[in-house]
């Protein structure tokens, strides 16, 4: 359990004034979705970028009034430290909060404030709690127009996502397609009025990098970078996965490091980033396997980014945790089969097994085996998908971390949501908030 008495649990002391912290939340995905993943990206001898973090607890997600997270709720508590209700964003319900700092402020809002260079990234809209919920406070998540609003004018250094018919008014046309804002602003031209570079897409955002830009807002789609939708919708509108022109979110990741790295914010306080890859959660919500390997695969490229940014920098914590585990994905052994069929999935009141077509193939429910990557033997094997659920469940998530600081992880033994708040707020201001949860 956790520490009350206001030390932290065997922490390594802080050696260096500058310190850096990225929190990577891959949503939705939680221990089953890495191990699918293992299988199929690496064969199930290798070892995953995400296999870099050598410290790693079970997470435990609950809310103060639910045993499963929200997307907005769970990341609330990450930003505040403290347990609030499901329906939150960046408030409790309705009040404001306190946060466990004793301060009105998420942790980005206090490290803006004490001179770290920061960054909010992600493949989903801008308006996507696992960023948003650090810098925008709203009574209801559909109040998109307010989450945008307060994000450009959040005094983040970098802001990388999708999300642009929340920036513009309607009846104006930008880069990826019409403007949904009701209230007339123009948040595109706000931003550069702030002194944001604004891109567009990947090409656009290495040339700001190259031009050594310090302050960026990237807008990479209308709303997300990627197309959650089932198979079948995708393959009748002959949709990609993710958007063609979108930086993917390791490519994110590379910029966003180079961006912050020459900022004299960053050689005098440090970094932080919150980061986030949203179609891991999305992908499993509309029961898509190949598009929740897809976005798997852009998750663990990015902690190759982060992981090699660590041993580079020994000053940096890098954690991780999903909120939730998005559709209960797993895997089944389909040897010999052309097509993956049915499974049972439950009785029913008879008592009889009934039989649904919930397992997926390398295109949906009825087609071809995934094949997984070669084991340490050569062979490889064939598996289907099976989803319990299209939501979000509260069952296998971990924690993991590297670089200063990730012994925590291990020594607390079971990491909480407000946890990753805690360990996070240590490695950034040298204090541990011990007040029991």
């Amino acid at each position: 359990g956790t520490n009350i008495t206001g030390t932290p649990p065997a922490a390594e002391g802080i050696q260096e004034e500058v310190r850096n912290v990225i929190f990577f939340h891959p949503d939705g995905y939680g221990l089953s979705h890495w191990n699918a993943l293992r299988f199929w990206l690496v064969g199930p001898d290798g070892q995953l970028n995400w296999d870099r973090l050598s410290h790693i607890a079970p997470y435990t997600e609950h809310m103060k009034d639910a045993l499963t997270a929200s997307s907005h709720g769970g990341a609330t508590i990450h930003a505040y430290g403290i347990k609030v209700a499901r329906d939150s964003f960046g408030l409790d319900e309705h009040e404001v909060i306190t946060a466990l700092s004793g301060k009105q402020m998420s942790i980005m809002e206090e490290a803006i404030q004490a001179g770290f260079a920061t960054a909010l990234i992600g493949s989903g809209c801008i308006t996507e709690p696992g960023t948003a919920a650090f810098v925008a406070s709203v009574e209801e998540r559909r109040m998109r127009e307010e989450i945008a609003k307060q994000s450009i004018e959040s005094g983040v250094d970098v802001i990388l996502s999708g999300g642009e018919r929340w920036l513009l008014p309607v009846g104006v046309t930008g880069r990826h397609g019409e403007g949904r804002r009701e209230d007339g602003l123009n948040l595109i031209e706000r931003a550069k009025d702030l002194g944001y570079t604004v891109v567009f897409d990947r090409e656009e955002l290495e040339a700001a990098v190259a031009r050594g830009a310090t302050k960026v807002l990237g807008v990479f789609a209308s709303g997300h970078t990627f197309n959650a939708m089932p198979e079948e919708r995708l393959r009748a509108e002959g949709l990609p996965f993710f958007v063609s022109g979108a930086p993917t979110i390791a490519e994110m990741s590379i910029a966003v490091l180079e961006i912050l790295s020459r900022s004299p914010k960053a050689t005098e306080r440090g970094i932080f980033i919150v980061a986030e890859e949203e179609g891991t959660d999305n992908f499993p919500n509309s029961a898509n396997a190949a598009g929740s390997f897809v976005a798997g695969k852009h998750a663990d490229a990015a902690f190759g980014v982060f992981a090699d940014f660590v041993e580079e920098n020994p000053n940096t914590l890098l954690i991780t945790a999903a909120d939730s585990a998005a559709g209960g994905k797993h895997l089944l052994m389909q040897p010999g089969v052309e097509k993956v069929g049915e499974a049972r999935i439950n009785t029913g009141p008879g008592g009889e097994w009934v039989q649904a077509p919930l397992l997926d193939g390398v295109d949906g429910p009825g087609t071809a085996p995934f094949l997984s990557a070669p084991d340490e033997r050569g062979n490889s094997w064939q598996f289907a998908v099976a989803w319990a659920t299209p939501h979000d469940l509260s069952a296998g998530i971990v924690a993991r971390a590297k670089g200063l600081n990730a012994n925590l992880v291990t020594e607390l033994g079971v990491v909480d949501n407000t946890d990753i708040y805690r360990i996070m707020y240590y490695t950034l201001f040298g204090k541990w908030l011990g007040e029991a949860r």
